[in-house]
């Protein structure tokens, strides 16, 4: 009920510079758990954005009234990382004494922010559902911790995927939980949702 909403919320995404991507924003109104009605959208070049500076941006919705301010800042990426699982990180044990030693007791103080990372290798996948009307699926698997998310490629017409990738993400709270979930491509259209799994970090 509120034509001047705030909130105060933040978003951590992972933007690899060789792309050229787009942020799209989107603001909807939702009248109950049914109705949904978008009231407008905007872009941001983040190629045009000055880097490691807050950049404070007013947005004008595109063909509707209103507009969006928003606190936008492109900064070197720490903690994060994919790649294929022969080339696993914290595989060299130079690199594993390095961390060792970061996180060791005397050190504990230095950084109160760096609590720490979380390495997840995401092999492969079983007896999924078939989603489509050969009996297959096309699987990928999305990986989510706090506000960051990682996602697998796509391997198509398959219900028993392996992805064989490592995925790694900075700790900010020792309480979150890792959510894995499974979905199936199906082109332009919304993901089919195929299964989850919810890890807290406390029981890791």
């Amino acid at each position: 009920k509120s034509a001047n909403p705030q909130w105060r919320e933040q978003f951590d995404f992972h933007y690899f510079s060789d792309r050229k991507d787009m942020l799209d924003i989107e603001v909807w109104r939702k009248d109950n758990k049914k109705h949904e009605e978008l009231l407008g959208t905007c872009q941001v070049d983040i190629t045009a954005l000055p880097t490691k500076q807050t950049n404070c941006l007013e947005l004008p919705l595109q063909k509707h009234p209103g507009s969006l301010l928003m606190l936008i800042a492109v900064a070197p990426c720490t903690g994060v990382s994919i790649s294929d699982l022969c080339v696993c990180p914290l595989a060299d044990p130079s690199e594993r004494q390095q961390i060792s030693q970061r996180y060791c007791i005397k050190n504990s103080f230095r950084d109160i922010k760096d609590i720490g990372f979380l390495q997840v290798k995401v092999l492969k996948a079983v007896d999924l559902l078939a989603a489509d009307f050969a009996g297959k699926s096309d699987p990928f698997c999305v990986l989510e911790l706090g506000n960051d998310s990682l996602q697998t490629h796509t391997v198509y017409k398959n219900l028993n995927p392996e992805w064989n990738k490592v995925f790694t993400f900075p700790i900010k709270d020792i309480h979150d939980v890792l959510e894995v979930t499974v979905f199936d491509e199906d082109g332009d259209k919304p993901p089919d949702f195929l299964g989850k799994v919810a890890i807290p970090l406390l029981s890791v």
